[in-house]
């Protein structure tokens, strides 16, 4: 799949207006906070929206766009999701590239196809058709939808 065929990723959400200049509270569903940088353009089901300027607020952070230009306007927009393309990174995982693919050890033993992924405090996990729960921290390597390889410790298929 080439990048242009990538679908968007939900990146966050816009939860309330916030004050009388067009700001909104938004839920950022991701750790990079470049998503919200000034600059940055997010798509929605209603257009596309430009970060003038952003601030950490509590958990969530506080958003101008050039297109919300006031609070009559921002309350308008409250639960909209906000996506963005894939960033570039050879250190991530992307969790939409683990879906199908068949988990193999680094010994070359077959444990199963991924089937969904469980979010976990410690480490989400690969969750395999066999019923076997594999954490991230044990993937080693990647072919998107293909192949993952995982150096696990001895004993956690048993």
């Amino acid at each position: 799949m080439s990048a242009d065929e990538r679908p968007l990723l939900d990146v966050g959400q816009i939860m309330k207006a916030h004050g009388l200049r067009g700001q909104v509270s938004v839920d950022l569903w991701t750790d990079r906070i470049e998503r919200v940088a000034p600059g940055s353009v997010l798509d929605t089901d209603r257009g596309p929206l430009t970060v003038t300027s952003s601030i950490a607020h509590q958990a969530r952070f506080l958003v101008s766009f050039a297109e919300i230009p006031d609070r009559t306007a921002a309350e308008k927009w409250r639960g909209v999701v906000l996506r963005a393309e894939r960033l570039e990174d050879d250190d991530v995982i992307w969790i939409d590239d683990l879906f199908d693919a068949v988990v193999v050890t680094t010994d070359g033993v077959e444990r199963g196809r991924v089937v969904s992924i469980e979010q976990n405090p410690a480490s989400d996990l690969l969750v395999l058709d066999t019923g076997a729960l594999v954490p991230l921290t044990f993937v080693v390597d990647v072919d998107p939808h293909e192949r993952i390889t995982v150096d696990v410790p001895e004993g956690l298929f048993e």
